[in-house]
C-alpha cells in the first residue's frame, strides 16, 4: 500500500487535536474538536481550513485564453485581471473531467485551481489537448492553501493585512501579493462552504506560520481549526457540488446542476459543447435533486432511489443537516422524478423510506 500523502500543516495537527483519515491518498483531518462543533463556528462565527491537498496548475503564453476556451464549459474570455470563474472539463460525451476554479492573474498568465485527486489527470488532460503556445506547470506541490471561511473571516484575517483593505476584494475576486503578518498571500474571495470569507494561496513553507497567526487573531472571534468532515456538511447544505459524487466522468455539469457553469453561446467550440447544448435546450436525462427523508432514516451516497418498484437514480450526498437539524439528501434521479413534492423511496438497510423532493440549496447564508 502506498504510503498517505501529507500537506505542509500535517506536523502541527496533533498540536490542535486532529484525527486524521485517508481522504483519497491524502492523511488529512476529518475533525479536530466535533463536526457539529466546527460547522457551527463556521455558520456563525470563522473556521479554518488546510486544504492544501488541492492542485494548482499555471497556464501561461501568448494562446492561453485560446487554450482554455477550448477545455473550460465557462466563457474565460469574461475574466479581467484578478477575476476568478467556476467552470469544468469535460469529455466529448459530456461527463466531467473535473470541476475547478480559473484565476486571471493577466492576459498570458492563468491559474488553475483542481480538485486534489484529480490533479495528475487533469495535468495529463490538459497536456494531451494542447496545441496552442503556452505552457502548463503543476507547481501543487510548492502551493498551500488556507481557507478562511465564516461571517468574522474578513475582520479576522483584516488584522494580519494592515497595508490592505481586504474588503475591496469583491466575490470571486482576488489580489495578489497581499502581505498577512509579512507573509506573502494570493487572497482570493472563495470558497466551499456557502459562506463569506477567503482562500488563501501561499508558499508551502510559509504555511505553518500563517495557520498558527491566523487561529491566533481569530481566537478573540471563536475561530476554530475546521475538519473535512464539516467542509463536506457546509458544502453540502449550500449545494455546492463534490467531484466523485455530484459530479463524474459519467454524471455531465448539466445533469448535476451546475448548467450555470456551462456557456453554450460562447463562439469557441469547446470539448462536450454538443452535448452540453443538446442538454441545456433540451433537458438532460436525468437531474439532481434535494430530498428530505418523511421516514426516519439517513441517506447516505450511493444509497439507491426508487419510485414504487422503478429505480430511478441514486443518493450522491447525505446526512442529517447540522443547521436544519432534517435529515436531508442530493440524489440524481431520471428528470421526470425531480420535481418539486414528488415522493420517493430510498433503500436504506433493504428497507423502502419514504423522503420527498424539496428546493434547493438547503441553506442560504443571511444577507447583511
Amino acid at each position: 500500500m502506498s504510503e498517505l500523502k501529507r500537506t505542509p500543516l500535517y506536523e502541527v495537527y496533533a498540536e490542535y487535536g486532529a484525527k486524521t483519515i485517508d481522504f483519497g491518498g491524502w492523511d488529512l483531518p476529518v475533525q479536530f474538536s466535533s463536526i457539529k462543533e466546527e460547522h457551527e463556528a463556521v455558520r456563525t462565527k470563522a473556521g479554518l481550513f488546510d486544504v492544501s491537498h488541492m492542485g494548482e496548475i499555471e497556464v501561461k503564453g501568448p494562446e492561453s485564453l485560446a487554450f482554455l476556451q477550448k477545455m473550460m464549459t465557462n466563457d474565460v474570455s469574461k475574466l479581467k485581471d484578478g477575476g476568478a470563474q467556476y467552470t469544468a472539463m469535460c469529455y466529448e460525451n459530456g461527463g466531467t473531467v473535473d470541476d475547478l476554479i480559473v484565476y486571471k492573474k493577466a492576459d498570458d498568465d492563468y491559474l488553475l485551481v483542481v480538485n486534489a485527486a484529480n490533479i495528475q489527470k487533469d495535468y495529463e488532460w490538459l497536456n494531451e489537448n494542447l496545441t496552442e503556445k503556452c505552457e502548463l506547470n503543476n507547481i501543487s506541490s510548492n502551493i498551500a492553501q488556507l481557507a478562511l471561511q465564516g461571517p468574522k473571516a474578513e475582520k479576522v484575517l483584516q488584522k494580519l493585512a494592515p497595508k490592505h483593505n481586504l474588503h475591496e476584494i469583491g466575490f470571486f475576486k482576488f489580489k495578489e501579493n497581499v502581505e498577512l503578518n509579512g507573509v506573502p498571500a494570493l487572497v482570493s474571495r472563495t470558497g466551499y462552504t456557502g459562506e463569506d470569507g477567503f482562500e488563501i494561496y501561499c508558499s508551502s513553507n510559509d504555511a505553518v506560520e500563517l495557520w498558527k497567526e491566523i487561529l491566533t487573531a481569530g481566537k478573540e472571534e471563536g475561530v476554530l481549526p475546521i475538519g473535512l468532515g464539516a467542509r463536506d456538511t457546509l458544502r453540502f447544505e449550500a449545494n455546492l457540488a463534490l467531484y466523485g459524487q455530484e459530479l463524474s466522468a459519467d454524471i455531465t455539469p448539466i445533469e448535476a446542476g451546475i448548467g450555470f457553469a456551462v456557456n453554450i453561446n460562447k463562439t469557441e467550440d469547446f470539448i462536450g459543447k454538443s452535448v452540453l447544448k443538446d442538454q441545456k435546450e433540451n433537458g438532460a436525462p436525468r437531474k439532481l435533486a434535494g430530498i428530505e427523508m418523511i421516514d426516519r432514516g439517513i441517506p447516505r451516497h450511493g444509497y439507491p432511489v426508487y419510485a414504487g418498484s422503478e429505480l430511478i437514480g441514486e443518493v450522491t450526498t447525505g446526512t442529517q443537516s447540522p443547521t436544519l437539524k432534517k435529515n436531508v439528501g442530493l440524489a440524481l434521479v431520471k428528470k421526470e422524478f425531480a420535481e418539486l413534492g414528488t415522493e420517493v423511496e430510498v433503500e436504506i438497510r433493504s428497507k423502502h423510506l419514504k423522503a420527498k423532493v424539496v428546493p434547493t440549496p438547503f441553506y442560504k447564508r443571511p444577507r447583511n
